[in-house]
């Protein structure tokens, strides 16, 4: 009979923690690349519907009889089906902006580009747990914000890389070295310009700078570029800035993913930024959890001040984000936050 002690032996000396997890992280790599292909072929792109006459109207700020007397004047600048209905893609909608814009004389009533004299605008997306849908209020914006004729130019800061994942880049696959932000803001001589990594989108004039992995490597690098920091050499805070600096005058709006961690990336994000959205599930262990995010963020922020930090912020607002209506504790936690915050939590329009 097997004693107690030999049947709770393991069969073979376990594999190492490190063996084990870099094994599993190949083979669930290999699995899900080969996924991946066989779903979407290699010259798969990603794509977006088509409109209805009425949102499109609504999208670019006109009537629809309007909009059939201008599509009348641009050849071909709309799609019919086999049942008669008339649809109009991205690209349409763009090029009707343009021809109403150009005959409005600069008035920026269709295409609301900034002028000179107006600051370009970052707004950061940031909250420090998972699932509070950050990433997906990001997609949402930037789409939007493009789809209303502004120049947008959306980051994806987290290293997990599910905003690049959702413009249909994998990061695995699609994003190479110094192809990400990390490209544009390390500390060596392998810095590229900005413009080298920006990559066109689905939307005219959404363009993104993918994430991966290879972003982490300058959380890294920024503790040994902090010891062997010289006079003139720009700090960490500054290097997002200092990057966007380079494309300001082609972008209206720069919007950001951030890492769901308070790391330099993030930082240099905050630093970076002239508005602020934090998006909050209204469940209290959220809202605990912001809580102790709002603290360390205000602490952190005020050590890099003390370093020279200086930033443009103008708004912050927190987003309710997955609200379910019917859901009791859910509208008991979102009065206690517009009770605390007021006008900063942001409302349904």
């Amino acid at each position: 009979m097997v004693s107690t002690a030999a049947a709770l032996e393991p069969a073979s000396q376990p594999e190492e923690l490190k063996t084990l997890i870099q094994r599993h992280s190949a083979t669930l790599s290999t699995q899900l690349q080969a996924h991946h292909l066989s779903t979407f072929p290699p010259n798969a792109e990603k794509g977006i519907r088509n409109f209805s006459p009425a949102e499109t109207a609504k999208l670019i700020g006109i009537t629809e009889g309007y909009l059939r007397q201008v599509a009348a004047e641009i050849p071909d600048v709309s799609t019919v089906s086999g049942g008669g209905r008339r649809s109009y893609s991205v690209d349409a909608i763009h090029t009707i902006r343009k021809f109403l814009d150009s005959g409005a004389r600069g008035s920026r009533r269709y295409l609301p580009w900034r002028a000179d004299s107006e600051d370009l605008q970052v707004i950061t997306v940031m909250n420090f747990k998972g699932g509070s849908g950050k990433t997906t209020t990001t997609a949402h914006l930037a789409q939007y914000l493009a789809l209303k004729g502004y120049r947008v130019l959306a980051i994806d800061l987290d290293p997990q890389a599910s905003l690049s994942a959702l413009f249909g880049h994998q990061p695995e696959i699609d994003v190479g070295p110094n192809e990400t932000l990390y490209g544009a803001i390390r500390y060596d001589d392998e810095r590229r310009p900005i413009a080298e990594i920006v990559r066109a989108t689905y939307i005219p004039d959404l363009h993104l700078i993918p994430g991966n992995l290879e972003l982490m490597e300058f959380e890294h690098d920024t503790p040994r570029a902090l010891m062997n920091r010289s006079p003139g050499d720009t700090m960490f805070f500054a290097r997002i800035g200092q990057a966007l600096a380079q494309v300001q005058k082609i972008y209206d709006v720069v919007v950001i993913d951030c890492p769901p961690q308070l790391g330099y990336l993030t930082l240099s994000a905050l630093t970076a930024a002239t508005s602020v959205l934090i998006t909050v599930h209204p469940q209290m262990l959220d809202v605990m959890s912001m809580s102790q995010f709002l603290a360390m963020t205000g602490d952190l922020l005020d050590e890099i001040s003390r370093a020279g930090a200086s930033s443009q912020f103008k708004w912050m607002k927190y987003l309710i984000t997955r609200f379910e209506p019917s859901d009791g504790p859910q509208n008991q936690m979102v009065a206690f936050l517009r009770s605390i915050f007021g006008e900063h939590v942001l409302n349904h329009p």
